[in-house]
């Protein structure tokens, strides 16, 4: 994932080693070292008997423990950060394998999807108990793990940063004809409300005829909006750009006229933390449209750095679309608003300071942070 692997190659203070079972996508996320680990043989049989049979969660076996125990002992490691929730469920072996200080991460579907079982949460808080700090990307997050077990004392906010120097200010100029560019980034799932964009888009574009709506991403949604587009008449002016990079995205920002990300809690209770596109594009002075949900909030202040709608409100979305074509001083001072907010609370550098700090709290938990 781009922000993990933005934390994890912008540490300057500390040295990072990453583990992982195997690597994926090593031209787009460059870095070294990374030390991949032995899979156990039998952890598809594992995995039936604990997960379908005995319904509970899945578990790093006796094997894997020891290589990665022994692995850190190598690298000299003083502490171990363990990204999302299922991962620390899964290594929860370990924790009477090692002690060194332990810090677990939160972001969002690892803490809903597939966690609630009673088996998950009491695993979750053994998590709780054996980490020093747990960390959550938003306040709302945060609430969600103390309802669950986590002490107060241990959580700290830490959140998702961008590097706002690649995604600039630009002020926007009204549309020729009304040729309105809309724009969502994310991944092609059920939580991004996209079956809802497309169908608001609809409605947009019966007012604006010249306007088009890209998407862009992947995921497994995409045939079921590629059947949506057509259903409504839309494929020549709904596009479906499929993964990009970070310099194709930040041009796309640069193009549009505004952002759209409705996004709503899944049916298995997957919620957002704060959409990393969402803070890109607010990075560059696009106005945006979002629902209340998650921590979205917590990134914009309603009718000053955007406009939140209700989760799931098709003609919430199309009203509040069509209100910024008609107030040009509103889509302007939106704009600004958001590219100040992403700049003074998302800053990617801020952010990384942040958990530096962090992890030396966790190593020396008597020690000011810096």
């Amino acid at each position: 994932m781009l922000h993990v692997y933005r934390q994890v190659a912008g540490l300057r203070r500390v040295q990072p080693v990453v583990y992982a079972f195997k690597r994926e996508y090593e031209d787009r996320f460059p870095f070294e070292p990374v030390r991949l680990l032995p899979r156990s043989p039998f952890r598809w049989a594992r995995r039936i008997w604990r997960k379908q049979i005995r319904r509970l969660p899945q578990h790093a076996s006796a094997g894997e423990v020891r290589a990665l125990v022994r692995a850190m002992a190598s690298d000299g490691c003083q502490l171990l950060h363990i990204y999302f929730g299922n991962n620390a469920v899964f290594w929860a072996p370990l924790f009477r394998k090692s002690d060194l200080p332990l810090i677990v991460s939160f972001h969002g579907a690892d803490v809903q999807v597939g966690m609630r079982s009673a088996a998950a949460i009491r695993i979750l808080r053994q998590s709780f108990a054996r980490a020093g700090l747990v960390l959550a990307r938003s306040d709302s997050l945060a609430h969600e793990l103390a309802a669950l077990g986590c002490p107060q004392r241990k959580l700290r906010i830490q959140r998702t940063g961008i590097p706002v120097n690649q995604y600039p200010f630009h002020s926007r100029q009204n549309p020729v004809e009304g040729r309105w560019e809309l724009l969502q980034a994310c991944r092609l799932v059920g939580k991004k409300g996209l079956v809802r964009t497309v169908r608001a888009f609809a409605g947009f574009q019966a007012r604006w005829p010249f306007a088009r709506l890209t998407v862009a991403g992947d995921g497994p949604l995409r045939p079921a909006l590629e059947a949506l587009t057509a259903e409504l008449g839309l494929t020549a002016s709904v596009r479906l750009t499929g993964f990009l990079n970070p310099e194709q995205l930040s041009r796309l920002y640069q193009e549009a006229h505004i952002f759209l990300h409705p996004s709503e809690t899944g049916p298995d209770g997957n919620r957002e933390g704060i959409p990393n596109s969402l803070l890109e594009a607010m990075a560059t002075g696009l106005p945006v449209v979002a629902t209340r949900h998650g921590g979205i909030p917590e990134a914009i202040e309603a009718d000053v750095s955007g406009l939140l709608i209700r989760e799931g409100a098709t003609d919430e979305l199309l009203g509040a679309l069509l209100r910024l074509t008609e107030d040009d001083d509103l889509r302007a001072s939106l704009g600004r608003n958001a590219a100040r907010v992403v700049r003074a609370r998302f800053d990617l550098e801020q952010q990384l300071s942040r958990l530096e700090n962090l992890y030396f709290e966790g190593i020396t938990p008597t020690l000011t942070p810096l």
